[in-house]
């Protein structure tokens, strides 16, 4: 699970002992996280160093750097960083700062290098971030190349993605993945290659983001292309342990994906994705992997979202869709409706995210109560609640044990295995069930 905060302790300035009890009850006497906790910018600036800062967080792919002398530039939480594979074949990572006088050493997105030079001061670095070469260094005092290489920063990959981490005594990244590792052992994602990568500009708090792929509750209103395919009742929770939440909505009759294709959701002949089982064609999966990055298992391809926070109030979000090398081969290969279904709906989502950036700024807005519809969001709030306090945070698994809620209903995950992740159900019959064993009771 992610780290506490830098001390251990809570910071008094975020949120009030009232309003953390507030948010972290259980969901039928629950409040939002308070208006300040998505337009402060004092609360943004802490969760750039307890957050953004501390935790592992998804900034590419390994194959965008795939071999020795490759490399590819990135920032977080504002730092500029340099992702580049060795001549040993490793994935390093370097704060993209020459150790001269605070240049960016390397100025392309991209690229493959032997070296990298100071575009300034022309001081090497080799691929493993040494210093090799600084001329006129050699009367120095106290100076030795050893000693003035590129900083490192901590890099692990998971499935293709790469993770960076600011802080060196974060955990490991396993820790924090908990069982999401193993909730999708049997696909093979880094295998998969991305063929479209679409950035938006958003005017509203990551969180708000976060949230709102949380839950389907608005799916009817405001998706009816969405609510055709994946009807927004039809789903379950799952019950999980680790930094991170999903669940999964059912595929209506004929529906083979999620594609803008006269609303048909046909797959238009892909095949399903390597390790897909028959009750996985028949389902989208969504994980949130905390803290920033969206992963929506399609049967034929992988949506991943990655956040980028830019301020209380502005989210640049990157869109990618990645499919199967045999799949991008085939002659007739054609995503065209699966990206059209994909922009459209996100361009739906935030532009209610954007309303509930401006609405909750109103001073007659007071954090506001939960649907049962949105167990999801809830512990999204919880977790960001938890950091808050100071605490590394629960898992769904225990939160939900904490709070009382009802064991899950089945226990497959998807790959038959029965080892008992699904979770709540989203269904109208699920929710009649409790209400009626509440009102028994």
């Amino acid at each position: 699970m992610a780290q506490s905060t830098t001390n251990g302790t809570a910071d008094p300035g975020i949120l009030t002992a009232t309003e953390l009890d507030s948010i972290r009850r259980p969901l039928r006497g629950a409040r939002l996280l308070p208006g300040r906790a998505y337009h402060d910018e004092a609360i943004h600036e802490w969760e750039r160093r307890n957050i953004l800062s501390s935790d592992w967080v998804i900034v590419g792919r390994a194959d965008e750097a795939p071999d020795p002398g490759t490399y590819f530039t990135t920032e977080l939480d504002g730092e500029p960083l340099l992702v580049v594979r060795g001549r040993d074949d490793q994935l390093r990572a370097f704060f993209n700062v020459c150790q001269h006088r605070g240049t960016a050493v390397v100025e392309e997105q991209c690229g493959k290098a032997v070296r990298f030079q100071c575009p300034y001061h022309a001081w090497i670095y080799d691929l493993e971030g040494k210093l090799v070469r600084a001329k006129h260094t050699e009367d120095l005092e106290d100076f030795s190349l050893e000693t003035y290489g590129l900083d490192t920063v901590r890099l692990e990959t998971w499935q293709g993605f790469v993770f960076l981490n600011l802080d060196p005594d974060a955990a490991p990244l396993a820790v924090q993945l908990g069982d999401l590792a193993d909730h999708v052992a049997r696909f093979d994602f880094a295998a998969l290659k991305r063929i479209r990568a679409i950035t938006y500009d958003v005017a509203a708090n990551w969180k708000f983001v976060a949230e709102n792929y949380s839950e389907c509750y608005h799916c009817p209103g405001l998706h009816p292309q969405l609510n055709k395919l994946t009807p927004y009742d039809l789903g379950e929770e799952y019950d999980t342990n680790g930094a991170w939440q999903g669940g999964w909505m059912e595929l209506a009759e004929g529906v083979e994906t999620m594609a803008l294709d006269g609303g048909l959701g046909s797959r238009r002949g892909r095949p399903a994705m390597p390790g897909m089982t028959a009750e996985d064609e028949r389902r989208i999966d969504y994980c949130v992997v905390w803290p920033t990055t969206f992963l929506s298992i399609h049967p034929d391809y992988l949506l991943v979202h990655r956040l980028i926070p830019d301020g209380p109030s502005r989210t640049k979000i990157i869109c990618e869709f990645l499919f199967p090398e045999s799949t991008m081969a085939a002659p007739d290969f054609d995503p065209s409706d699966a990206i059209a279904f994909w922009d459209l709906t996100n361009s739906q989502d935030w532009h209610v995210c954007e309303l509930q950036q401006r609405g909750t700024r109103s001073r007659s807005w007071v954090a506001g109560r939960y649907s049962n519809l949105e167990d999801a969001v809830h512990f999204f709030d919880v977790m960001v609640a938890d950091r808050y306090a100071g605490e590394s945070f629960a898992s769904a698994r225990a939160a939900r044990e904490r709070d009382g809620i009802p064991p899950p209903i089945s226990t497959s995950n998807g790959n038959g295995n029965g080892s008992g992740q699904a979770g709540q159900s989203r269904t109208g019959a699920r929710r009649k069930a409790t209400a009626k064993a509440s009102a028994e009771a």
